[in-house]
């Protein structure tokens, strides 16, 4: 298996105000886009092409990445929207806009003829995950099913629940009426080209119905994957508490600027963010290239905006 979807067109409302400037999936993480971790994650198991579909401020997406050295004439999507390729580390990116969200299904059967005939590994845009890929993707070639979710043990939201060989799904948000959910579904999964025939075309519509049809013929795959971390980083609450758990880079860049005498604790300070003389920042995160004035005491703060960070402040996004 060598190509990724990567779920990017969401609104991120539970990040608000955060994506009034970045889509969820390139809010930044320890310095990087959030996307980027899940390019990487897929990469190391051997995927080197991609699409992303966007939606809420496509001209972030823009800057994601560089232009390819011989770009691909534009295409179009199944519902006529143009296309835009970029390149990640050398490996294909292809954009595909939706100027109306198509939610989880509409936007997979929007890049059907992209996937083409080859089996596609499909990541949730707002989670950093450093789940071993190829174990997902070796459970997906051995089943022959249409479909292989991975699957946590552990986790509030369990709404996938799995026979007892942990192999197959029987039933999604209890729809069927069969089991109560038993683990929890980390968004990612692997599909054949096959499972596009059960998405409707032209709609807007989530891939959650053509699970459960799957699962009521005993064609759901899933596997159990627990080692590593896997992280929703939908809310604000999870995105700081990813900044005080994970050690996934120096928490100040080296291309941040730190004032005489500042005081800086527990926090991630991003590539060209100024910290002005006098400033304490404390259990924060600075986004790059956001400034924190010499008057700020900033608690639990995440400072994103293009105006800088002055007074008070504990809880606040700034």
């Amino acid at each position: 298996m060598n190509q990724a979807f990567i779920l990017g067109a969401g609104l991120g409302t539970r990040l608000l105000p955060l994506t009034h400037r970045l889509p969820k999936p390139l809010v930044p993480l320890f310095h990087r886009p959030l996307a980027e971790w899940a390019f990487a994650a897929c990469a190391r198991a051997g995927i080197n092409r991609f699409a992303v579909n966007t939606h809420h401020l496509p001209e972030a997406w823009g800057r994601f990445g560089t232009v390819p050295d011989s770009p691909s004439p534009a295409r179009k999507g199944a519902n006529g929207q143009a296309t835009i390729m970029r390149t990640w580390q050398k490996n294909d990116v292809t954009l595909f806009h939706e100027p109306t969200l198509l939610d989880t299904g509409g936007g997979l059967k929007n890049i059907s003829s992209w996937i083409g005939d080859d089996p596609l590994l499909i990541h949730n845009g707002d989670i950093f995950s450093t789940l071993p890929l190829e174990k997902l993707i070796a459970a997906h070639n051995d089943s022959g099913r249409p479909v292989t979710l991975a699957m946590r043990t552990n986790g509030a939201e369990k709404r996938i629940a799995l026979d007892s060989s942990l192999t197959r799904a029987i039933d999604v948000r209890e729809l069927l009426g069969r089991s109560p959910g038993t683990h929890v579904f980390t968004g990612i999964y692997c599909v054949n080209p096959e499972f596009l025939s059960l998405i409707p075309p032209g709609e807007i519509v989530s891939v959650i119905p053509a699970f459960v049809s799957l699962a009521q013929q005993g064609r759901l795959g899933a596997t159990v994957i627990d080692d590593g971390v896997w992280l929703d980083l939908g809310d604000r609450k999870s995105y700081l508490q990813a900044h005080r758990d994970l050690d996934l880079a120096p928490p100040v860049h080296a291309d941040a600027i730190l004032g005489t005498g500042c005081i800086v604790e527990n926090s991630v300070i991003g590539p060209g963010a100024e910290i002005a003389p006098g400033a304490i920042v404390r259990d924060s995160v600075i986004w790059p290239g956001a400034r924190v004035a010499g008057n700020a005491s900033l608690q639990r703060c995440i400072v994103y905006s293009e105006t800088p960070a002055s007074g008070t402040h504990q809880d606040a996004d700034l």
